[in-house]
């Protein structure tokens, strides 16, 4: 180890020459400055002509601090030759989409980094030779990948340029000794004072701290009956440790706190909970006591480790530690966990408080580190008159690295040494105080004449975490940090607070996706959809494409404006499909194992043997029936090809209607459709069919009418019910709405020439059917054709803002849509039971909020022939299923002018349409 040591050595050179004078300056101010401070009371002459010791310190300490920001920039002497640095983060079990892993990519990118990935040390190219130390700068190794860079990484071959997340002393000496022993008591002689903190406190076997509530009790108990203490809480801290030898520490200003009042944790300023909590004054020495516990802990730890020598250990290596302390009526805490990663764990993970908190701390971690710094290796040469105080080179790149750390604007304040815990004037860490003594007085200066409040250090920029926790003023800064989902998404492109738009795709059984945004600034708000939307919810992805709004506003005038829109398109992928080439078995299902509808039926693929005598034409729509599939096997749905799925009736068989027979069964009819969404979209299959295009769509939630339909011959009328969004005395009722489409379709006759199609998701019951009867009679329609629609699947997941079925509500379903069915009997109605046919088949439903859409309509050029007869589904099935491959819409290539038109895609909404249209044109039966 080279040191700089009075007259050892000749300084060569006059690069040299500067650096060993420099040095000698900075140290004879330092002490120079030290010695007269504590020299005692001085005679007034010489106060009146040096000034109070405060101002001495700041006149020169400002001047060797000069001298240390020059000597940063004049005694390079080998720079880091690489052109770009690279960063190696090992991402143990975390996915590259984990918003931990998309941090630190973002962070270090924006810092000039090439960053590599890899999972683990033995896996990465740069780290498997060499005693892992070539090729990179800095190493970053993930919660679940430090015991592999434990292994891997020589510390004792680290260059002075390098940097790793990992300081082994401290992992070693906060490490489980067995039922969460810390290893350093093993090692520790506690003389003359008691340790404040548990032995038991490190690992993993201490997770299941006693919440505050429980002391809480205790105290309210006591014989003597004292009220209880003021101060209960658990508070998780998180200290930087960036040096052994010296030790130096900091905490940061974000702690999670749970009081006796809680029953989860909350992220907060320490300083503001204390004070809260405290008087000032109290809180102040509070707040000292953290630090000095933390402190005591550490210095004892570390003290019982010393095998390592000073040329083995990493100079710019840190750790990151979480220690959970108990506050019990008294300012003094007791650390009761100490764990060597950021941990969360008393915080929501539905709410992303965790992830968010642990990515702010970790952006500020890096930023505070000054790793855009430009490090170097650096030859020094002697000094002299130095007071026999010599520095070695790792200790001055310390302090090189400690005074820009004390320059940077942080959340992060130097909690270890501090100026009770110095070991004299000789001593780097003595340094080290006078350095942070210094820019806390610069920080009390510019409070006191600026008034903007207590910082951390003299520069105005603002921290991430003041930003997210310091509420207040408008929204400047309309930008997302991230955007948190669970499950992860990976988004293309990866996210950046720049790029507004983003895809991702998720497998076929992700149906939901949870979504927090969360902004730059507290200042700003962030709506999901519309203004007034929820920060936070769970979204039902539908097959195909669901986009997702997210606003950022500014919400502190009376309307909120929208000051930036990020869109997420979320493509969810079909139900993994094999084709059939050769031998296949044919199984059929009722119901998803997943979604147990009917408990006393099976569940799954279960083998189908299909019957070998002629099946006849079904008479009713609500033959019980099930899905059948062509598979290489039933004990796997993923051998299946489901593209050709197909729903089969028990006993029967639903004929597909030829397009020209449906053209001639619906000229001079009249088609009446009353109900939701999944009604209109059934309107609009027919329309589609019997048209061979759709030329018009619309999301109506109010009255429709078309009368152009099969060439003028046929109208279709739609009026949509219930009218939720409407406050319950202002929405119409079930009979009002009836009455008022029956008044727009006018002229009707009472006859199956006017066809009336009733029903939706789960509103419809048997007293709405009852009015149907009172209504039709009342307007002399007794002996119209009336087709209900019977209840389907859908508002089965848990989803935010809307309401949601649990899994007896789900079944109660099944009896109220029999219910349903067998009055439409009653009455003489035709009855279509779509909750049989959506049951086995409720994952694949499309857009939408409730999860009971099962069609789109989506748009596109047509270069049909206006003309064209042809139909995609022209051809009459002869196959007893009823299949529910998507028909494509029908096109002819090449074909000009080219129109808007609309198509009507979804397998499940296809077939229960089919069977409506079968039951419109019984002709078509035998």
């Amino acid at each position: 180890m080279r040191r700089l040591l009075m007259g050892r050595r000749c300084c060569s050179g006059p690069l040299l020459l500067l650096l060993g004078l420099s040095v000698c300056l900075f140290l004879q101010t330092l002490m120079g400055a030290r010695n007269r401070l504590r020299s005692g009371p001085r005679p007034a002459a010489d106060l009146q002509n040096r000034g109070p010791p405060q101002e001495v310190v700041m006149e020169e300490t400002q001047r060797w601090i000069s001298t240390l920001e020059a000597l940063h920039g004049e005694t390079r002497v080998q720079v880091w030759s690489q052109k770009k640095r690279r960063a190696v983060v090992l991402t143990g079990r975390l996915l590259v989409s984990d918003p931990e892993v998309q941090l630190y990519q973002q962070v270090l990118q924006e810092m000039d980094y090439e960053v590599q990935l890899s999972r683990y040390a033995e896996t990465s190219s740069f780290l498997r030779t060499n005693h892992g130390v070539r090729g990179w700068s800095l190493l970053l190794c993930l919660s679940s990948s430090e015991g592999s860079c434990l292994r891997r990484i020589s510390f004792s071959h680290l260059q002075h340029n390098q940097r790793v997340n990992l300081l082994p002393r401290v992992i070693e000496a906060f490490s489980d000794d067995g039922e969460g022993l810390c290893h350093f008591y093993t090692q520790l002689n506690l003389t003359g004072y008691e340790l404040p903190m548990l032995p038991h406190a490190c690992g993993s076997t201490n997770q299941n701290l006693q919440p505050p509530q429980t002391f809480l009790r205790a105290d309210r108990h006591s014989p003597d009956g004292a009220p209880p203490p003021a101060l209960v809480a658990i508070v998780n801290v998180y200290v930087l440790v960036t040096s052994v030898k010296p030790l130096t520490s900091f905490l940061h200003d974000i702690s999670v706190v749970t009081t006796n009042q809680e029953e989860r944790g909350r992220p907060t300023k320490l300083r503001n909970f204390l004070q809260q909590q405290l008087t000032p004054t109290v809180s102040h020495h509070a707040l000292g006591q953290v630090k000095k516990v933390i402190g005591d802990v550490l210095l004892a730890a570390l003290s019982t480790n010393q095998k390592q020598q000073t040329r083995s250990r990493c100079v710019l290596c840190y750790q990151l530690l979480t220690f959970t302390l108990l506050f019990k009526g008294s300012i003094t805490p007791v650390v009761v966990q100490v764990e060597t990663d950021l941990t969360f764990s008393s915080l929501s993970r539905d709410s992303f408080e965790g992830q968010i908190t642990k990515d702010l701390i970790l952006e500020e971690t890096l930023r505070f580190l000054h790793l855009s710094a430009e490090t170097h290796s650096q030859e020094y040469g002697g000094c002299r008159g130095t007071h026999g105080v010599c520095l070695s080179e790792d200790e001055f790149l310390f302090l090189l690295q400690f005074h820009r750390q004390m320059r940077t604007h942080s959340a992060f304040q130097l909690m270890y040494p501090s100026s009770s815990s110095s070991s004299g004037p000789s001593s780097v860490s003595d340094l080290v105080i006078r350095i942070n003594q210094f820019y806390e007085l610069q920080r009390n200066q510019n409070y006191k004449t600026d008034h903007t409040g207590e910082q951390t250090n003299q520069e105005p920029a603002v921290s991430p975490s003041q930003k997210v926790f310091d509420r207040g003023g408008p929204c400047l800064d309309p930008h997302l940090r991230q955007i948190y989902t669970a499950p992860p998404l990976t988004l293309t492109p990866p996210f950046s607070p720049w790029v507004k738009e983003y895809r991702a795709e998720v497998t076929f059984d992700t149906v939901t996706v949870r979504i927090r945004p969360q902004p730059v600034s507290s200042a700003c708000r962030v709506h999901l959809d519309e203004h007034r939307g929820p920060r936070m919810s769970n979204y039902p992805v539908g097959l195909g494409n669901s986009r997702i709004s997210i606003l950022v506003t500014d919400d502190s005038e009376l309307e909120p404006v929208v000051m930036a829109i990020y869109t997420v398109h979320v493509y969810r992928e079909s139900r993994p499909s094999l084709p059939m080439f050769g031998d296949h078995v044919t199984c059929g299902f009722l119901q998803d194992c997943g979604l147990l509808v009917q408990p006393g039926r099976s569940c799954g693929l279960q083998p189908f043997i299909k019957t070998l005598r002629p099946l006849q034409t079904c008479s009713s729509g609500h033959e019980p029936g099930r899905w059948v599939v062509p598979c290489l096997s039933c004990s796997d749905n993923r051998t299946c090809d489901w593209r050709e799925v197909a729903w089969q009736p028990d006993s029967c068989y639903h004929p597909l209607v030829d397009r020209r027979l449906l053209q001639d069964c619906l000229t001079d009819r009249k088609v009446l459709f009353i109900g939701d969404s999944t009604n209109r979209g059934m309107m609009y299959f027919l329309m589609e069919r019997v048209n061979s295009t759709l030329e018009d769509w619309r999301k109506a939630h109010d009255t429709l009418v078309y009368r152009n339909l099969n060439g003028n011959r046929t109208l279709v009328s739609y009026s949509y019910y219930p009218q939720f969004w409407l406050e319950k005395n202002q929405r119409p009722t079930f009979r009002q709405a009836l009455l008022q489409l029956i008044g727009r379709s006018q002229p009707l006759v009472n006859s199956n020439r006017t066809v009336l199609v009733v029903g939706g998701v789960q509103w419809l019951n048997t007293d709405h059917l009852k009015t149907v009867r009172e209504v039709l009679n009342s307007e002399s329609l007794g002996d119209v054709l009336v087709l209900v629609k019977s209840l389907g699947m859908g508002f089965h997941l848990p989803v935010d803002g809307i309401r949601s079925l649990n899994l007896r509500e789900v079944q109660d379903l099944y009896g109220e849509n029999q219910n349903i069915i067998a009055t439409a009997m009653h009455h003489g109605y035709e009855a279509i039971d779509t909750f049989g046919i959506t049951m086995g088949r409720y994952k694949e439903f499309m857009q939408g909020r409730c999860a009971c859409h099962f069609h789109e309509v989506e748009k596109f050029w047509s270069s049909r022939l206006l003309d064209d007869p042809t139909s995609a589904t022209g051809s009459t099935r002869t196959r007893p299923e009823l299949s529910s491959q998507l028909a494509e819409p029908d096109t002819v290539h090449g074909a000009w002018p080219k129109a808007l038109s609309y198509h009507v895609r979804g397998p499940v909404n296809q077939v229960y349409s089919e069977i409506l249209l079968s039951r419109l044109c019984p002709q078509t039966r035998g």
